[in-house]
């Protein structure tokens, strides 16, 4: 059982089938075809040669075939991810340089040493802490940056940056320079795809091709543009006409390379191969729990961690860059009739294939076509709905989400995956730091106590009961403190106070010291100070201290109990105040 934790693939292979065979092999048919365009495009997002791509789509997609946990996620290059690769690598050398490349394989393998780090001692909660919004926020952003740094290709001018601002001037300052022939090559197809995209599939099933066939032939999109634009360009001569193409592509597998340890490097590329890591992950098993849920499957988030990390030392010990798995490549694996990470492999054996044989035929590629591939590809990542969802719902969540957007665009993806974690937290300290406090009151005719502004409610003159709605700790610890002793100053009759704390799951070092001086307090002006439904594990931590000894009231199984207990009455009290229940 220990080695399978480890070693997911004897979780499976033992069963394998010929039928999941069959479905593995299709899929990785359909998904090789998809992921030959996109590896040689996000390779040049990444500032890297285009084999590059190829090679990181070919060993990583064997080792997560190995080690990770869904049976549907596509591993390989993503755009992302490339696009951090670049922000990052530029930082240690320039485009284009022997530096460059270096630098890029040893962010894959220290992305995949963390990840594999994190997997082992279980830290994969550490995700948690870039909440939904930030990412959406996030990656709306990179995917705007994405398309604006492609369309110098497709004007064929140079430009430049790695914010949006840098990009929109650079393109302005080289605008006159646009090349016509990249520009009509750039654009038709970027139509071709876009129609591609919407309009293929119904058009096929009009024709009266199955939905299924459809929806494949639909997806190899990319292959047909990528066909069409370099045959356009060889027979055209093109290329002599200013129309850059990728070129030559060597020929043959990667040869397996220790990449060199550098520390000044290692230390630059840290903080970069930390949030690769992490938004990876994010983007990675989110989209491999969505993709389990539909076949009542499961994964397991820190082996996940394992998984995507030997994916990328993979990818760094075959001259690739970093990888994670792909939302789209997933979605069309699932779709396609995946069964089991064997598709994966089969889609490495499709990419090395291809690396092999095909390359030669790729030297008239226009990179105006690639860089159309990536910007339709880009487009379902820009999800502009989230600000209004956010707004309507939660401003904090919206400033959270506007934030990383801003940063993003003006800085950079750096900055601005940063910017939007810090200001998710420090929104959350604030929020609990303020928490809801409520005055509750019994619920005629029931054992329930409810706020006393949303309910009719019966209360006692000689009792106070608050309910806490938060747990207890440094940041709003001295916040309970003054509304305790503010509520008892403006109720001059109050005998008892009643702390409920159904919703407190913790109470630190700090909270404690408010709960004895509230206590202390409170015995000098001749008030008893009581707790009701305290949680099992608050009640064994507050019996290691003096505090239940030094409590001048009594702590209560359940609010009734003693709110009932202290004033017998409150039963007799007839209910007061206006129902505006909501």
């Amino acid at each position: 059982m220990r080695l399978t934790r480890y070693f997911p693939i004897l979780s499976w292979a033992p069963q394998y089938t010929h039928s999941a065979f069959g479905g593995d092999l299709l899929a990785a048919i359909i998904v090789t075809i998809m992921l030959i365009p996109q590896s040689l495009a996000y390779a040049l997002l990444a500032g890297l040669p285009a084999e590059v791509g190829l090679y990181a789509s070919i060993l990583p997609l064997v080792l997560y075939a190995i080690f990770g946990t869904s049976r549907a996620l596509a591993v390989g290059p993503v755009a992302v991810v490339s696009l951090m690769t670049a922000a990052a690598v530029s930082q240690v050398a320039p485009q284009g340089s022997a530096q460059y490349l270096e630098a890029a394989v040893v962010l894959a393998l220290m992305s995949g040493l963390l990840l594999v780090a994190l997997g082992l001692f279980r830290l994969g909660f550490i995700a948690n802490f870039l909440s939904h919004p930030v990412i959406s926020g996030f990656i709306t952003a990179s995917g705007i940056i994405i398309a604006a740094s492609q369309l110098r290709h497709i004007l064929g001018i140079s430009g430049g940056g790695y914010n949006l601002l840098d990009i929109v001037r650079s393109l302005w300052a080289d605008l006159p320079a646009t090349n016509w022939r990249t520009l009509v090559i750039g654009a038709s197809t970027l139509v071709f795809l876009f129609w591609v995209r919407r309009g293929l599939k119904p058009l096929l099933e009009r024709a009266g091709m199955p939905a299924a066939a459809a929806a494949a032939v639909a997806k190899t999109g990319p292959v047909f543009a990528v066909v069409i634009s370099t045959a356009a360009v060889w027979l055209l001569d093109l290329n002599a006409a200013g129309v850059a193409i990728v070129g030559s592509i060597p020929t043959g597998l990667p040869e397996p390379a220790v990449p060199r340890f550098d520390l000044d490097q290692w230390l630059t590329l840290a903080g970069a191969a930390a949030l690769i890591s992490v938004i990876g992950f994010v983007e990675s098993v989110s989209v491999a729990q969505t993709l389990a849920a539909k076949k009542r499957e499961r994964i397991d988030p820190d082996q996940e961690l394992i998984g995507l990390g030997a994916a990328n030392i993979a990818s760094a010990f075959s001259a690739g860059y970093p990888v994670t798995g792909g939302f789209a490549r997933s979605v069309v694996n699932f779709d396609a009739g995946a069964r089991t990470p064997a598709a994966g492999a089969y889609t490495a054996v499709g990419i090395a294939g291809a690396t092999l044989f095909l390359t030669p035929l790729l030297y008239f590629l226009p990179t105006a076509t690639l860089a159309a591939t990536i910007i339709v590809a880009v487009t379902s990542l820009i999800d502009f709905a989230i600000l209004k969802r956010t707004f309507a719902y939660a401003r904090a969540d919206f400033a959270a989400v506007a934030i990383t957007i801003l940063v993003t665009l003006g800085v950079g993806v750096d900055m601005g995956v940063t910017a939007g974690v810090l200001t998710s937290l420090i929104l959350f300290l604030y929020k609990t730091s303020r928490p809801h406090v409520a005055v509750v009151g019994l619920v005629p005719g029931t054992h329930h106590f409810r706020n006393i502004n949303r309910h009719e409610v019966i209360t006692s003159p000689a009792v106070l009961s608050l309910r806490i709605d938060e747990s207890l700790y440094f940041a709003n610890s001295r916040f309970l403190e003054d509304r305790v002793l503010k509520e008892v100053a403006d109720n001059k009759g109050l005998r008892h106070v009643i702390l409920m704390c159904s919703a407190v799951n913790e109470i630190d070092s700090s909270a404690l010291e408010s709960l004895e001086a509230i206590n202390a307090r409170l015995k000098d002006m001749g008030v008893k100070f009581h707790l009701s439904e305290v949680k099992g594990p608050v009640t064994d931590r507050l019996h290691r201290t003096h505090f239940l000894d030094a409590l001048t009231g009594q702590v209560f199984l359940s609010q009734y109990d003693a709110a009932t207990a202290l004033d017998p009455a409150l039963l007799s009290i007839p209910p007061g105040g206006e129902d505006v229940v909501v």
